[in-house]
């Protein structure tokens, strides 16, 4: 039979009865034949309930020494469930192990609470499989090239399992959530959202960057470097469904392009609350300006999303981007003091309340009109648009956090999303 990575999330993995159920649905897979690979994320809370304890000793520094120690307090839930895990699977009768991502070992920089991996070294992995064994393994975590735990950010658990995945070679990588798959956009908000059958891999990619919560971006971007089949599945349907049922379920991210993916223009509607803008007004409008306010905002590993550079007026042009809301009040630091007392700016401003809202469709490559669609449908609701950005599958809008749900709903109504078969 095929060799199978199964990724379970904090809500599967929330109590001792639910990490006995992903036993039993583990031992289901184990018992048909195929070698499995588990990689559990923390019991639901318990990284947030760590980090606040680092926090109530010490509040929130930037340094590596600090970084570190966070890497090693965080990494310590995943490395629990792991062994829970573990210990229900023998209780279930089967052979397994539990591995921290160090003893793999999972190879990743040192860039602390946001590391990448580098390499994973299978070996260990094989032979465990070979004898039977199912073998979990942490997610969220690696090691660096000097010994020290890392972890890879919000989410990082399915990064994990699809580069595990990928090094294992490993016919399809499942993840479980709390979710049935992936939907038009986020039921919470719109209750007439549909789920998809499929998703190509681009626009899963797309969507993830712009604040789909299902997938981390990085683990979409494993899944397509090495071609890992990926779906997004629940795991609290029953243990016991019939294992073909629960194979075809969910949500499946597809490489390759079919007749319906082309009836869609739009399949789906992403949105971030996580933003905020920042704008340095009455900049010289010079060549090299971009790289003199943004480089020090790279150094500090901190990403830049949506950029707009104003039409220069004597000689002065104002440059606004956003960020991620966590790295808002460092980022203002750093240009503060880093930036701005060499470039001779008039103004620095920032919004730590706004959000970007983003429809996502292949089908938007051959279709005109879709993103004026878009604009009259927010202008109709009185939604006013500070930043655009564009790609070939998708059109993003920043707006005030206020207006999120109200556009998200009135954008997916306009598309007729609710109609599409999912």
């Amino acid at each position: 039979m095929a060799l199978i990575v199964h990724k379970y999330g904090g809500t599967s993995m929330g109590s001792t009865e639910r990490i006995g159920n992903v036993a039993k649905r583990v031992g289901k897979w184990a018992r048909a034949g195929h070698q499995m690979v588990v990689v559990p994320s923390a019991m639901s809370g318990e990284t947030n309930r760590l980090l606040a304890l680092a926090k109530e000793l010490a509040p929130a520094r930037h340094s590596d020494a600090y970084g570190r120690e966070l890497d090693m307090l965080a990494s310590t839930g995943e490395q629990a469930s792991s062994a829970l895990l573990a210990i229900a699977l023998q209780a279930e009768g089967l052979e397994s192990v539990s591995y921290a991502g160090w003893q793999i070992p999972i190879k990743t920089t040192s860039a602390y609470t946001k590391a990448r991996i580098e390499s994973i070294d299978d070996t260990r992995v094989r032979t465990d499989l070979a004898a039977g064994k199912v073998v979990i393994v942490t997610g969220f975590q690696g090691v660096d090239a000097g010994g020290n735990v890392t972890t890879l950010g919000r989410g990082g658990s399915d990064t994990s399992a699809v580069a595990v995945a990928a090094a294992l070679k490993a016919a399809e990588c499942l993840i479980y959530t709390d979710v049935d798959g992936v939907y038009t956009t986020d039921p919470r908000v719109v209750a007439e959202a549909r789920r998809l059958h499929t998703v190509s891999f681009e626009e899963m990619l797309e969507m993830a960057s712009l604040g789909s919560k299902v997938l981390q971006i990085r683990s979409v971007e494993f899944a397509g470097k090495y071609k890992v089949p990926l779906r997004v599945l629940s795991s609290f349907t029953p243990w016991d469904i019939d294992l073909a049922e629960e194979a075809r379920s969910g949500t499946l991210i597809t490489f390759e392009e079919d007749e319906h993916m082309e009836q869609a223009i739009v399949s789906g509607i992403a949105f971030n609350r996580d933003e905020a803008k920042i704008s340095v007004l009455g900049v010289p409008d010079t060549p090299g300006i971009a790289y003199q306010i943004l480089g020090g905002i790279a150094d500090a590993n901190i990403d830049v999303d949506v950029i707009i550079q104003n039409v220069s007026k004597e000689g002065k042009t104002d440059f606004s981007f956003t960020v991620n809301r966590a790295d808002y009040a460092r980022a203002m630091d750093i240009l503060k003091e880093r930036v701005l007392p060499s470039l001779g700016a008039l103004e620095l401003t920032g919004d730590p309340k706004i959000c970007k809202v983003s429809i996502v469709g292949i089908g938007m490559r051959s279709h005109v009109g879709v993103a004026s669609k878009m604009f009259r449908c927010l202008s109709e609701e009185g939604i006013n648009i500070q930043m655009i950005s564009t790609s070939e599958i998708k059109t993003s809008v920043v707006i005030d956090e206020k207006y999120m749900e109200l556009a998200v709903r009135a954008l997916h109504k306009a598309f007729d999303l609710e109609q599409q078969a999912a």
